[in-house]
């Protein structure tokens, strides 16, 4: 049963790991039609950076050691420092002196992709942890 439990644990983690992604791609994309009139103060593209991180245990009798369980976890959130888009609009209230207006880096379509990525990422971590959960049952039956 410590297996299934292991199980479980690793695709929680992934779960909470997709759901930051889901959310900082929502927040993107919330403020990719944002203007400001300068460089410096325009919104940025936040992506997140995740590690593995891996139980190590000493196995008996020798000193290696063996993997026991891998789990996802958030090592950073990164800003994307590519130049913001500008774009020449003389009318529009937040234009520079030059008629410029400065929109974020952030494509729409990239952004959308990368949320069905994460909608399937963790679809699939919720079948695992279901999948488990039938195993576990029909272990349980099994030994009655």
């Amino acid at each position: 049963m410590a297996e299934f439990e292991n199980t479980i644990a690793i695709s929680q983690s992934a779960l909470r790991a997709q759901t930051l992604r889901m959310r900082l791609i929502a927040e993107n994309l919330a403020n990719a039609n944002t203007v400001t009139d300068s460089a410096t103060t325009i919104y940025r593209r936040k992506v997140p950076v995740f590690k593995t991180v891996v139980n190590q245990t000493i196995a008996s009798g020798n000193s290696s050691t063996t993997p026991e369980a891998g789990h996802v976890q958030l090592k950073k959130i990164t800003v994307d420092n590519s130049s913001p888009v500008r774009e020449y609009s003389p009318a529009h209230p937040m234009a520079d002196a030059q008629g410029y207006i400065t929109k974020p880096n952030i494509n729409p379509i990239i952004e959308s992709t990368d949320m069905r990525e994460a909608q399937r990422s963790y679809e699939a971590n919720l079948n695992v942890i279901d999948s488990v959960k039938n195993l576990s049952m029909r272990t349980i039956d099994l030994l009655k």
